[in-house]
């Protein structure tokens, strides 16, 4: 962890919508940019293994790691950083209601299967 980074956000650089929405993120974060590290997971495969998390997992789901060390991940690890860009703190509840993130669950892993299949990087 970054002395400057609340955060580190684990994302699959590989991926061009990801990168694409790594921008959209810092952009509207405005001045807190600096408090979210990004880094690639394909370049992090063995921190990520002492966290317990093995590549192909962090490839299929984000990953953040807190200022305290711990891991969350998923619809949880989107709502994180989502609380901490003022402009997405409304979407960060709405996904924290009850019902809502198993179905962006499933929507989320249909997606993240589906690009990693056309990327050719799917393992099972």
């Amino acid at each position: 962890m970054s002395k400057n980074t609340s955060i580190n956000v684990y994302y699959d650089a590989q991926c061009p919508l990801c990168r694409k929405e790594r921008r959209r993120y810092e952009r509207w974060s405005g001045r807190r940019a600096a408090e979210i590290g990004w880094l690639d997971v394909s370049e992090h495969e063995q921190t990520l293994r002492k966290k317990g998390v093995a590549p192909a997992m962090a490839l299929r789901s984000l990953h953040i790691e807190t200022a305290q060390g711990q891991l969350i991940e998923g619809i949880d690890a989107y709502r994180l950083l989502m609380k901490r860009i003022p402009l997405l703190v409304p979407i960060a509840w709405i996904i924290s209601l009850p019902g809502i993130k198993p179905g962006l669950r499933t929507l989320y892993d249909v997606w993240v299967k589906r690009r990693l299949k056309k990327q050719g990087r799917w393992s099972s």
